[in-house]
């Protein structure tokens, strides 16, 4: 069968890669291992965690911020059944949501692992080993990230887990350690919080969110503990051994010293993701990699002609979004357009409660740069409306260049901060100033007058703190 593409794995980036292609006049297919389309973040990773998070906050809020409100309610009860059903049904709809787009833009799609014998030829091979081979001009890889293992450190999906396995508990442990004090590991460690776990994260650096500007991590822990959440950072887990009743976990200091156990009904591991290329044949076929990743240039290209990737197999952060950027830029670029990708308007959000949303540089970065730069914050406590649904912590952080005033950073901790965020990108995609934020009108009342706020404070002239 003969096509103009064949993106080989069918996530955020893959399926969007392959409908705009399709938008744009090409013939294409799609090759999956699953049985449905929308990759890890669909099926068992972005989606699924975020039906689960939300219905735990509603849990939580439930038992605890009902009075204050005049609501008055018995304890709330919970039905874990019902809320993965919850969790499932979403998945369902969204996974479905992918396979008709694809449909309706005339998209073929091929079950089974995608190997590429050449330049031009991709084999899939089903379930049954069947193998079907398909002709083609352009390949596309998009097959996405896979969990990072422990060294030493089986993942049995029972009591050892990884992100997967813990969306498919089924039941309240009574105590979760969680390795590794990432975005993934706060935002599950969350969820079996607020749902009557006790969640201990052990974490190798010093610090919390690696990579967040400092002071937004600094404070999220302390928000984290007053929840619940115990923290052991600077330390590393060097054996984790399984029994009947859990598992016993052996922790050492980073910087050396003395190690001590832990017990746990559920070890989460949630150290990091790493490219999935297993299988895809790039060895035999002499595509360059570098750590794991596949190595491309400025239009998405590998060093075999023909062959393309983007998302989680190459550089970059594994975001879905930016998969998602990369996707129409290689189906534009394939058609002879010019698309691009600005990887310095590129938001990161930690879907916690309440929720962190950065976009471009930290206050680290610019020091480490040598940028001179003027920083801008408004507390959410000075909000009317944060005050009003009772979500008044956290802040806003703006940094903008000391000399042009052009914003280089937006930081956000706070009720909603994914939304928010939004505003800061499309400013800075336009290389905006924070007086140009400062300038615009925003309603009243809304959690966004804080961002407005931050960028009067830039020049220390908010007018509400």
């Amino acid at each position: 069968m003969a096509y103009d593409l064949v993106v080989i794995g069918t996530g955020p980036g893959g399926y969007v890669c392959a409908i705009r292609a399709a938008q744009l006049g090409m013939k294409v297919a799609v090759v999956e291992k699953r049985k449905t389309h929308g990759g890890t973040c669909l099926n068992v990773g972005c989606i699924p965690s975020k039906a689960l998070l939300h219905a735990s906050e509603m849990f939580d809020l439930a038992g605890h911020d009902f009075a204050p409100l005049g609501i008055v309610v018995g304890k709330p009860q919970l039905d874990l059944p019902a809320m993965m059903k919850h969790k499932q049904d979403t998945v369902a709809a969204n996974v479905n949501g992918v396979g008709f787009l694809l449909k309706k833009n005339k998209v073929d799609s091929f079950t089974g692992s995608g190997s590429i014998k050449s330049a031009g030829r991709v084999d899939v091979t089903a379930a049954d080993g069947v193998i079907t081979t398909l002709e083609t001009r352009n390949i596309v890889i998009a097959t996405g990230s896979e969990v990072t293992p422990l060294p030493g450190v089986t993942i049995d999906e029972k009591i050892i887990v990884s992100s997967t396995g813990s969306l498919e508990l089924d039941r309240v442990p009574g105590n979760i350690v969680v390795v590794g004090a990432g975005v993934i590991g706060l935002e599950l460690g969350s969820v079996w919080r607020r749902l009557g776990a006790e969640v201990t994260v052990v974490e190798f650096l010093d610090r919390i969110l690696p990579g967040t500007d400092a002071e937004v991590a600094k404070q999220f822990q302390r928000t984290l503990e007053k929840q619940g959440v115990k923290f052991i950072l600077g330390h590393k887990v060097s054996k984790v051994d399984t029994g009947k009743k859990g598992a016993t976990i052996k922790v050492e200091p980073a910087a050396g010293g003395e190690a001590r156990t832990m017990d746990a009904e559920i070890v989460l591991v949630a150290i990091g993701r790493r490219p999935h290329t297993e299988g895809l044949g790039l060895e035999a076929l002499g595509v360059a990699m570098e750590r794991g990743r596949v190595v491309i240039d400025d239009h998405f290209a590998t060093n075999v002609p023909g062959v393309y990737a983007i998302g989680d197999v190459v550089r970059g952060p594994m975001l879905a979004h930016k998969a998602e950027d990369e996707g129409v830029a290689m189906a534009e670029i394939l058609a002879g357009q010019h698309g691009h990708v600005n990887y310095n308007t590129i938001p990161g959000v930690v879907y916690t409660q309440p929720e962190i949303a950065t976009v471009g540089k930290t206050e680290e970065d610019l020091k480490a740069a040598g940028v001179a730069y003027k920083i801008g914050k408004f507390p959410f406590t000075a909000n009317g409306r944060a005050r009003a649904m009772r979500h008044s912590e956290g802040f806003v952080k703006i940094l903008a260049d000391a000399a042009t005033d052009r914003v280089l950073g937006v930081h956000i901790l706070g009720a909603g901060a994914g939304e928010l965020i939004a505003e800061a990108v499309v400013l800075m995609e336009f290389g905006g100033s924070a007086e140009d934020l400062a300038r615009i009108c925003h309603a009243h009342p809304t959690m966004s007058e804080a961002v407005r706020e931050a960028a009067l404070n830039v020049d220390k002239r908010a007018i509400h703190v």
